[in-house]
């Protein structure tokens, strides 16, 4: 008797099913399942969700349990794992609403499954090449409310996007920032999504002007972020916001420590859009950041926040460069000058350089300069130039170039022994970088230039001289070049950094008079 195609459809579902229970419990038993990895993913590949859906569930379950042991992880690669996956996703986003619930199931499991394969570093360039991430992307359109799938996609996504061609290709990804605005937004209770979610978006905005520009052009962007920083900010001072009516209960200490990671990652976006040449200048006249940003530094111990405060500190150094009139940064500047007392105070020699780097463009204004002497900053600052890091050391000289540019200080910090360290730093750190020679060199000029025989010792002055005359000495200057990737930068830093000041010094010290300083330079 022959069978009718309803029966014998049912009959071959029925027997899917037995399979895959069968399989989901040998996985289970830890039994040699690998045998069974080609005929689970031709499964996977042939099988339609309308007639065999609860049977491709347990597939793609056993899938995800495989996926979790390192060894079967690389068969699965081997075996196109991440290809039979993208084929079944472009199905399932294709389902109709009937089936749209178990469709959803199986997506739970598979955006799992990738999750797991991500870890692995042979699955980047599949991930690029087969084109999955604008699938993925197409699944958080479609399933955005389901917070078990964005959450598993948000952990793939903050994966890749540590990878420069991951990265681009979700960024090439049309509506990609939209879309990942719009969850933060629909999801930002979920502080596990948030926090993926954000530092994507750090990575996004880390690697490209492009990128930073894109994301700020979003008509959402500025709105979402700063009310989730709000929002965070509020969470963790007990207050009410926006997104939360009611007071929030007490929590323990690993909650706080989540919404501060939550912050972390947000200002980080903050900071790195601010280097955008037009993006920037639009955020310093953004007095809501502004004032967020200081409530941070306000709220926060650096003992607690390290982290946080130290990219709160870094995103005021990047909106401190622009001088525009409108700048909430310039207009508060000597507050936040104040702000930064507790950040130069404390252990933290990251939070030192960024609170030296934000000085640095600060006291471009006099009464910031004055604030720097009254508080004895600048004897902090000098003690800087003793640092084996030579970011800090550029950083010192930055500030004390600004500092030197007014009279008083100059003998003040001469006191403190400022230019016998000055030369110390140039010597340690010339060859290397030139750059950081140049403005030592500049700190020198603003420093003595206006009476070197009064503030130099006779031997500190030849020192000085002798290594002037070294570096300044093309062929000898620039055979100490250490990045051989890069000697045509090298020579352009030596030559326009340099240079022209080490000239003016020796000129000064070879007529052992002051007729060529008229004016001391400031730094931008």
């Amino acid at each position: 008797m022959a069978l009718g195609p309803k029966i014998y459809s049912i009959m071959c579902y029925n027997f899917l099913f037995g399979v895959s229970l069968c399989l989901l419990t040998l996985i289970r038993l830890n039994c040699m399942i690998f045998l069974f990895l080609d005929s689970l993913l031709l499964v996977l590949k042939n099988e339609d969700v309308s007639v065999s859906g609860e049977a491709l569930l347990y597939c793609v379950g056993t899938l995800k349990f495989l996926s979790g042991n390192a060894a079967i992880l690389r068969l699965l690669l081997a075996k196109n794992c991440i290809g039979v996956a993208q084929e079944l996703i472009q199905k399932l986003c294709m389902v109709e609403d009937g089936h749209m619930t178990v469709a959803g199931h199986i997506l739970v499991q598979l955006t799992a499954t990738l999750r797991n394969l991500a870890d692995h570093p042979d699955s980047r360039t599949l991930f690029v090449s087969l084109y999955v991430i604008p699938d993925l992307c197409l699944v958080l359109h479609r399933y955005c409310e389901d917070k078990d799938i964005c959450t598993n996609i948000s952990r793939i996504f903050s994966k890749l996007s540590s990878y420069s061609e991951c990265c681009l290709a979700l960024a090439r990804t049309p509506n990609c920032y939209s879309l990942i605005l719009d969850l933060l937004s629909k999801h930002y209770q979920k502080q596990d999504l948030v926090v993926r979610l954000l530092f994507t978006l750090g990575n996004l905005t880390a690697r490209s002007d492009e990128h930073r520009q894109q994301l700020f052009q979003c008509n959402n962007c500025m709105p979402t972020l700063l009310q989730l920083y709000n929002n965070y900010q509020r969470r963790n001072v007990s207050l009410g916001t926006a997104f939360q009516k009611e007071a929030p209960s007490p929590r323990e200490p690993a909650a706080d420590a989540l919404i501060d990671d939550v912050l972390v990652k947000l200002v980080r976006v903050l900071a790195n859009m601010s280097i955008h040449p037009t993006v920037g200048p639009s955020l310093a006249t953004n007095a809501a950041c502004i004032q967020l940003l200081m409530e941070t530094l306000e709220l926060r111990s650096v003992e607690e926040s390290e982290e946080l405060l130290v990219n709160v500190a870094a995103a005021i150094n990047n909106l401190s460069f622009y001088q525009e009139e409108t700048s909430e940064i310039r207009n508060k500047h000597l507050i936040i000058a104040n702000s930064m007392l507790k950040l130069m105070l404390s252990s933290s020699m990251d939070a030192i350089l960024e609170a030296t780097r934000v000085y640095g463009n600060l006291s471009l204004h006099k009464d910031v300069r004055e604030f720097v002497m009254q508080n004895e900053v600048h004897k902090f600052v000098v003690t800087l130039l003793d640092s084996k890091r030579a970011e800090m050391c550029f950083s010192a000289c930055g500030v004390l170039t600004n500092l030197a540019l007014d009279p008083p200080n100059r003998v003040r910090l001469e006191l403190e022994g400022a230019s016998a360290k000055l030369v110390d730093c140039l010597r340690d750190f010339g060859p290397a970088d030139w750059q950081l020679a140049g403005q030592a060199c500049q700190a020198l000029w603003n420093l003595i230039g206006h009476g070197a025989d009064k503030l130099l010792q006779t031997e500190e002055r030849e020192t000085l001289l002798e290594i002037l005359i070294a570096y300044s000495d093309e062929e000898e200057a620039l055979k100490w070049r250490q990045n051989e990737d890069e000697p045509d930068f090298h020579r352009v830093c030596w030559e326009s950094e340099f240079l022209p000041v080490a000239q003016k010094l020796i000129k000064v010290f070879d007529s052992r008079g002051n007729e060529g300083l008229t004016r001391s330079v400031l730094i931008a």
